[in-house]
């Protein structure tokens, strides 16, 4: 079995490299992958949590494919946009985007 410590490293690490991405990216489509690896690194301890505080429940997996598909819809939501910003600007680097209103 492996160590639940494991799996928290590998989580803030997911963590830390999606805040990072997100903070430092000037690209949208980079910054929706960073938010993501942030989604995913909230999935792996809801999944651990439950493994390991209650092994006979699945709340914790259920709760992971619940977000699994708010991210799935959230995703859509996001390329939509970004689509429609391509459409009209010809760009999609946040820092050069200026009007969002139309």
């Amino acid at each position: 079995m492996i160590p639940i410590e494991y799996y928290f490293v590998i989580s803030t690490l997911m963590l830390f490299i999606g805040v990072y991405g997100f903070i430092t990216r000037p690209n949208m489509l980079a910054m929706l992958m960073s938010l993501e690896l942030i989604l995913n690194a909230v999935n792996i301890n809801f999944a651990v949590f439950n493994r390991y505080l209650y092994a006979d429940q699945l709340e914790g997996m259920f709760f992971s494919l619940f977000s699994i598909g708010i991210a799935a819809a959230e995703t859509a939501v996001a390329i939509a946009i970004i689509i429609n910003v391509f459409r009209h600007e010809k760009k999609i680097e946040t820092n050069e985007v200026k009007n969002l209103k139309y």
